[in-house]
């Protein structure tokens, strides 16, 4: 950003000096960016605001309102006769603020709208009982934000200087909507960075969407990156925000820099889409990270179920505390298709870049929504790359996060195949924190990122198999080293049987006992047991036998039941590796619940080859269990699953140091705390 346009923020941003005190310093945007916004409209309105106002008084035609833009020139006008030469003219609050509110009303909606989401009449009312009101207005009535002065590209960077220093100062909640600059920065250039090519020549149209927009920092930023690498492109941004007052800072911005604002919508992206049906050429989006989605689980699950992969959300759905993957999976569904144009060559497709936390890379076993979606996503060739960064990058958030590089025009030499970057000691610390952020990536370092990257993707299109100049940061590998075939491994029941107190207790409680002997039964079958306290059985049939002779004497008739042999057997039965082997039927063991255990046999492999090498060899009477797929409705030994175990990939084994090394150290702190110790007593 120029000098220039540096010091107009920071003249805005001195309206601060006079909030001090009566406001946060978290507070001071919702005062200073909608009366940015005002006093940029009002400059901006000058030239045109009495043809306007004539305008609307001897039309009485249809359309009135498009009408009224077009003689204004631009997408809003005003029809009020207050300027901010005339809201403050008198200092007395009362009349300030109905100056200001009669302004503010006179606008047309496209302005209003935005007003409305920023709540801007509670400021106002919150200004006047301050006493702040005319002193904060006559401030933004001091400086020129006409076109003459700062046109629309810089009034643009103006603005996003005016919202970083608001991140800056909400650092607390920063994170839910703004997303660090350098981070923005590294996902654009990562996004664009195969495509200088189709970004130059004669004047072409990018449109670029981000469906968790915020501030709209990614939208500009990736704007910018375009216009960088050609000048006369003409970039479309397109955003969806929730939260409202980020939705009316966005707005805001779109607005300044001449942009559609119509293009920019309030609401939840998974039920309220405002771009439905729209595809786009580009993508980004920082989602929450671990949000849950309930409050919409109804209607995601209605999609889900209903249209299947003709809706948003076919390939499955994530557990209900992280709506991470809804977000990509809404993204790659507004993807264009790819084709090819008369010469044979591909045209359209996207590309997406997303940041994650580390769960969507594995959270989830074999068939769990998670899994479906990696699987999903990877067997359809749309992950490119994965990129770790540091950890302490975000405002509300210590952990590490990933950027994913998603699309549908892959290379051929670069389809089943993905790139890995670990960028995790990528950072320089910060001379002052910010909440929870106390890492950044300078320049330097996210050109860094960004050559490692564009190396792996040369190397990987070009299939000459060279490896890369730094191995262990970058890796490229199989899309089935991801993948994997959960199988359950069971071993046989074995028991050995005795009688202890434990057991007549749980013969005293247990429900299938007192179904059987009626009311009383669990306390007349336990005394009838007493006499066999502390006796042992190897076998269930010479325990039964014993067991049968007691309640005989007692006078209580063995019942048939399966249901009380089962809490005869719970109850006297101990789990015992030399006991006897339990059978469902002749033939069939019983599995041991408590020995169940699964295995991840790697995709390539025979899932029998790998247990009898890895599993029945060190275990003899173990099996593959069988179970029934739920989806595929039939009995399967196997499940394939699919989780990218980032840090496994770059794992560097560290030796434990000498002893002798340690042993000198510890030797040099006792004679340290000797020393200190005498000093004291000294």
């Amino acid at each position: 950003m120029s000098d220039k346009n540096q010091e107009l923020a920071d003249l805005i941003w001195s309206v601060a000096d006079l909030l001090r005190g009566d406001y946060k310093r978290s507070e001071y945007g919702k005062v200073i960016l909608p009366l940015t916004l005002l006093r940029r409209m009002d400059c901006v309105m000058k030239d045109t605001r009495e043809a306007v106002w004539a305008r609307a008084e001897s039309f009485a035609g249809q359309n009135k309102d498009a009408i009224l833009r077009a003689t204004a020139g631009r997408d809003f006008y005003n029809l009020s006769r207050q300027t901010f030469a005339t809201i403050g003219a008198d200092p007395d609050t009362e009349k300030v603020e109905k100056n200001l509110k009669d302004f503010i009303g006179g606008f047309s909606s496209e302005a209003t709208e935005i007003l409305d989401h920023y709540a801007f009449h509670l400021q106002i009312d919150r200004l006047a009982k301050a006493g702040l009101l005319y002193l904060v207005v006559q401030k933004f009535a001091g400086i020129d934000l006409g076109l003459e002065a700062v046109d629309n590209h810089n009034m643009g960077y103006v603005f996003e200087e005016l919202i970083r220093k608001f991140a800056d100062a909400s650092n607390e909640t920063a994170g839910e909507h703004f997303t660090p600059r350098e981070v923005i920065e590294l996902m654009v250039e990562l996004l664009l960075a195969p495509d200088s090519g189709r970004l130059t020549g004669a004047a072409p149209v990018i449109d670029v969407l981000d469906p968790a927009c915020g501030t709209g920092g990614m939208l500009s930023a990736a704007q910018d990156h375009i216009k960088a690498l050609n000048p006369v492109a003409r970039v479309n941004v397109f955003g969806q925000e929730l939260n409202a007052e980020s939705y009316a800072i966005c707005r805001s911005d779109m607005l300044l820099k001449g942009q559609a604002t119509s293009n920019i919508h309030f609401g939840n992206s998974f039920t309220q889409d405002g771009h439905e049906g729209e595809q786009f050429e580009y993508m980004l989006a920082n989602p929450p990270f671990g949000v849950e989605w309930k409050k919409v689980e109804e209607q995601v699950k209605q999609e889900h179920e209903g249209r299947g992969y003709d809706g948003r959300f076919g390939a499955g759905l994530p557990r209900i505390n992280d709506g991470s993957f809804l977000f990509l999976q809404h993204m790659i569904h507004k993807m264009r298709p790819l084709k090819k144009d008369a010469n044979g060559e591909e045209i359209g497709g996207s590309r997406v870049a997303i940041v994650f936390n580390g769960s969507p890379l594995f959270t989830g076993g074999a068939g769990s929504g998670e899994s479906e979606i990696r699987q999903w996503i990877i067997r359809n060739n749309y992950l490119e790359a994965i990129i770790a960064l540091p950890d302490q990058l975000f405002y509300n958030t210590g952990i590490s996060t990933y950027v994913w590089i998603v699309t549908n025009r892959k290379p051929n030499n670069l389809k089943d195949r993905i790139i890995l970057i670990d960028a995790r000691d990528q950072w320089s610390k910060m001379r002052k924190s910010l909440s929870n952020k106390r890492k950044e990536i300078t320049e330097d370092q996210r050109k860094k990122i960004c050559a490692w990257y564009g190396e792996a993707y040369r190397l990987t299109r070009s299939g000459d198999g060279s490896q890369h100049s730094n191995p262990e940061k970058v890796k490229v590998f199989d899309a089935d080293n991801f993948g994997y075939q959960r199988i359950t491994v069971d071993r046989p029941l074995k028991l050995r049987f005795e009688v202890s107190e434990d057991s007549l207790d749980a013969l005293r409680v247990a429900k299938a006992v007192e179904k059987e002997l009626g009311e009383g039964g669990p306390e007349k079958l336990a005394a009838a047991l007493e006499p066999l306290l502390g006796s042992r059985w190897k076998t269930k049939s010479e325990a039964w036998i014993a067991l049968g002779a007691a309640m005989d004497q007692a006078g209580i008739t063995w019942p048939m039941a399966k249901p009380f042999d089962k809490a005869m057997r719970d109850a006297v039965g101990v789990p015992d590796s030399e006991g006897e082997t339990q059978f469902v039927k002749k033939g069939q063991p019983e599995p041991d619940p408590d020995l169940r255990s699964t295995e991840n046999v790697p995709l390539r492999e025979d899932i029998d080859a790998y247990f009898e090498r890895e599993v029945k060899k060190h275990v003899e009477d173990a099996w593959i269990a069988e179970s029934k797929d739920p989806k595929a409705k039939e009995i399967v030994r196997s499940r394939v699953g699919y989780e990218i175990p980032f840090t496994r990939h770059f794992y560097v084994y560290q030796p434990p140091r000498p002893l002798e090394v340690i042993s000198t150290e510890l030797k040099a702190l006792e004679v340290e705390i000797q020393r200190l110790l005498g000093a004291v007593t000294q």
